[in-house]
């Protein structure tokens, strides 16, 4: 049986006094039957670190570059994540393919190079609202997913994935558990006929999951925890997740 994991993007957001105070109040509200790890910006990683010594929680980064070291200013490499001990990395998420315009095979190079440096990444799928409406959601998640199946090859099962609908992220609108288990259960179809690992492979939901509706979420079959945006800056919706993943 796949163990839930619930991670927490905190997406630009924090200073040095409330992210102080939210990890504390994790630490008080912990430990959970899920596994838990919270993805921060760059300038915090390292005092994210300090303050989940002796934790049972993780913590990773937001983004790395595709690039292993070189001329690249502003970039962070996955070497660089690896050293300070960041365990996960998240790729592709839509904001980052909307807003720097990053295409599949970028995404699926930067999973490339995390893995490299054994570094986990949580590669991002999902559609827009128009795409949905359009019917078009199986296509594009399947092309997403393909680029990096072709990417990684026999390395596919060491990553995590996460469908996050664009339309639900940010918005207050969530799929419904049906809607979002019929996604995943074609993603998990999808890294079957890639890899014999899918079955242990986690697939986790975002895109406003709360308090209220993680537990109908995380019931689902092929719904392995979630990427969380918004609650995440609260220790209290935080952990009440937490705990609905156990």
């Amino acid at each position: 049986m796949r163990k839930k994991l619930v991670v927490g993007n905190w997406k630009m957001h924090g200073s040095r006094a409330s992210n102080a105070a939210l990890l504390s109040g994790l630490r008080e509200a912990g430990p959970w039957n899920a596994d838990v790890a919270v993805c921060v910006p760059f300038p915090y990683i390292t005092e994210t670190a300090l303050a989940l010594t002796g934790q049972a929680m993780s913590f990773g980064a937001q983004d790395c570059s595709a690039h292993e070291q070189g001329a690249y200013t502003g970039e962070v490499s996955a070497a660089m994540l690896a050293d300070v001990g960041c365990r996960y990395v998240i790729v592709g998420h839509s904001e980052r393919r909307a807003f720097h315009h990053e295409s599949d095979q970028l995404v699926a190079d930067k999973a490339k190079a995390a893995l490299a440096h054994g570094v986990t990444p949580i590669v991002c799928v999902g559609e827009t609202r128009a795409e949905r409406e359009a019917g078009q959601t199986e296509a594009v998640v399947k092309r997403q997913l393909a680029a990096v199946i072709h990417t990684l090859t026999h390395c596919i099962g060491e990553i995590v994935l996460a469908y996050e609908p664009v339309w639900a992220i940010g918005t207050g609108l969530t799929a419904s558990p049906e809607e979002a288990q019929a996604v995943h259960a074609v993603l998990r179809m999808q890294l079957h006929a890639a890899t014999q690992k899918s079955d242990a492979m986690r697939i986790l939901y975002g895109g406003s999951v709360k308090p209220d509706n993680a537990v109908s979420l995380f019931g689902q079959a092929d719904i392995d925890g979630g990427l969380i945006g918004g609650a995440a800056l609260k220790a209290a919706d935080f952990s009440a997740i937490c705990r609905a993943a156990g």
